[in-house]
């Protein structure tokens, strides 16, 4: 079984990790990065090449054209003046091919990115979803992948020109002047070597603002979902206060991240500043001196190397950005792995599993105990069998233990010792398709989507025509609600099925199983949050719903257990009776009979 150490904080690979790493991961998530790398790389190439082409046409101009030893030399000018156009043109059209490339194969990845994270999602454990606050797992989908997303279309673009816009300037300038090149050099290394410094304290900050942006959607879409429960109690003070906090604290973690930001690129600025003065400065010098270590330089050189000062200035004042969104990127990314590589417990088998045989399947608990991770046991030595074709009722004071026989029933958690069988076949070795199309769950609350009847109908089958949604209504004896209802199949049942009571939600529910055609209804007392107009309704729809297949009934209601063939008493995570309603009454001083006797009780007051 899958633990969390921390909510909100699904396996979190941590900020130690490093950041190559990081990358190396999601690459191997989303292979299609990759795609085509060497093309866009020489493309990358073409475009910082033509980078450098201004500044020697510049040089090349001034000192030959216009003050070469013969005088202005005009055809060498134009010369010079349509061979910079070409090259920018050339230039151009290698940036737009390779930032068309890399865009692409960007998105595809993050497609692909974002599919595995929603899809392991789902594979996830029930008991690990409900662990994790919704709001941040859906910040991994979302908000972590555009921050990945952002940093690998712009960011990454950048990068790959400026890297080589800084490699072919420097070997300019060090063609040109190595005296020179050495001033610019030095101007630049205080931020050269604060890089790692900056590079680590933005690792930490920036992990610390995906956290917060998980938690500050989490604190924000609970109570939009509770909103009833809110204002029923008059919270919204409350309620405002946590999401200001929440708020409050994902600033708070922007601004300290921002400040690291906002020092690198202020050296940045500064040391610009510091090589063009140096140029300029060092560069007179070196024109108007002679000595052992001076050199020759015209005005060409000292006007050209203004220029690739610039050209190195621009890319490193952008790396500094760049290093922040990689920064906060590669946060979100170790988030997003970090859900990939939480284990789901819950492995299909797949096309190896097994298939179970349509009809009515029999049911066995093979000394089956389950406890939550950190937690006492829930189950203890659950043995027990049900014969197919039976109606059982399991019953118990709440917190029995008689809701996660029904979740281990249905598959939604595995126990941590035992087995459940159906038609003799651990749970764990049928096909995931197989288990679906055989057992149902029916919970308390059916959920359903902001879609209309027939749309949420058609979970139970997605082929299923409207004709046939209609035969099966007919069939449960629900054909004449639906024709009250105010367009039919096609009525919109808004967020969460509000627009509908609790019992039309139930039927809608009942409706869904039925068109299923399970071979096991599990049932976790679909009658129990019903208003009283419709429980007779809805007990007709039960009793034609479980005819001709095995149903285990997660009773809150005594009136269910008479119904039902067999009664499965639960007490304490153990079966302390079982048997007819009749007979397991008559034993008085019984668990079963102090549970009857107080539901009876219950109905007189």
């Amino acid at each position: 079984m899958t633990t969390l150490a921390d909510p909100g904080t699904v396996m979190d690979s941590g900020d130690d990790i490093a950041a190559l790493d990081t990358i190396r991961r999601g690459i191997a998530v989303s292979p299609e990065l990759t795609e085509g790398i060497r093309g866009t790389l020489a493309l990358a190439v073409v475009a910082s090449l033509g980078q450098v082409i201004v500044p020697i046409v510049v040089q090349q101009t001034l000192d030959r054209g216009l003050n070469g030893p013969g005088g202005p030399d005009v055809s060498f000018t134009v010369l010079m003046g349509v061979g910079a156009a070409v090259a920018i043109a050339v230039t151009s059209l290698a940036s737009y091919f390779m930032t068309s490339r890399l865009f692409t194969t960007s998105e595809r990845g993050l497609a692909t990115l974002r599919i595995k994270a929603f899809r392991h999602v789902h594979d996830l454990p029930l008991l690990t979803q409900n662990t994790e606050r919704r709001g941040a797992l859906v910040s991994r989908v979302t908000s972590d992948v555009d921050q990945v997303s952002q940093f690998l279309v712009f960011g990454g673009l950048f990068f790959i020109i400026s890297a080589g816009q800084v490699l072919i300037a420097t070997i300019v300038m060090v063609v040109y002047s190595w005296q020179l090149a050495i001033v610019v050099w030095v101007a630049f290394a205080p931020l050269f070597l604060s890089l790692r410094y900056f590079q680590r304290k933005l690792s930490a900050a920036y992990g610390v603002v995906r956290r917060q942006m998980g938690a500050m959607l989490a604190a924000v879409s609970e109570p939009v979902v509770g909103a009833a429960v809110v204002r029923s109690y008059a919270v919204e003070d409350r309620t405002q206060a946590r999401i200001d906090d929440a708020i409050e604290q994902f600033k708070s973690a922007s601004t300290t991240a921002q400040k690291y930001t906002v020092v690198s690129f202020s050296l940045g600025g500064i040391s610009a500043g510091l090589a063009n003065a140096g140029v300029i400065i060092i560069g007179v010098w070196l024109g108007t001196h002679h000595g052992s270590w001076a050199s020759d330089i015209s005005a060409g050189t000292v006007l050209a190397f203004a220029f690739l000062v610039t050209l190195f200035v621009g890319p490193v004042q952008m790396g500094t950005q760049i290093l922040t969104d990689a920064q906060n990127a590669i946060a979100g990314w170790r988030r997003v792995i970090g859900i990939l590589e939480t284990p789901a417990d819950l492995v299909d088998p797949g096309a190896d599993g097994e298939v179970l045989p349509r009809g009515p399947i029999d049911v066995r608990f093979d000394h089956v105990s389950f406890s939550y991770p950190g937690g006492p046991p829930v189950l203890h030595d659950i043995d027990l069998g049900i014969d197919s074709g039976r109606r059982v009722a399991v019953v118990g004071e709440t917190g029995s233990g008689k809701s996660t026989v029904a979740k281990l029933l249905t598959r939604l958690m595995d126990p941590t010792h035992g087995a459940v069988l159906l038609d003799g076949v651990d749970v764990r070795r049928i096909a995931q398709a197989s288990l679906r199309r055989s057992v149902v769950l029916v919970p308390q609350e059916g959920f359903l989507f902001d879609d209309t009847i027939a749309a949420n109908v058609r979970y139970g089958r997605l082929d299923a025509t409207d004709d046939e949604i209609r035969a099966s209504a007919a069939e449960l004896g629900l054909g004449d609600w639906l024709a009250t209802l105010p367009a039919g199949l096609e009525t919109r049942v808004g967020q969460r099925g509000e627009s509908l009571s609790a019992g039309e939600r139930q039927l809608v529910a009942l409706l869904r199983a039925h068109l299923a055609d399970p071979d096991l209804l599990v049932l976790d007392e679909a009658t129990s949050a019903v208003d009283p107009q419709l429980e007779m309704r809805i007990g007709r729809a039960l009793e034609r719903l479980m005819t001709g297949r095995t149903s285990v009934t997660i009773a809150h209601r005594m009136s269910t257990a008479e119904s039902a063939d067999e009664v499965v008493v639960v007490d304490r995570g153990r079966v302390v009776q079982r048997g007819p309603h009749a007979e397991l009454v008559a034993q008085t001083d019984s668990v079963y009979a102090g549970l009857h006797a107080s539901w009876v009780a219950q109905q007189g007051t």
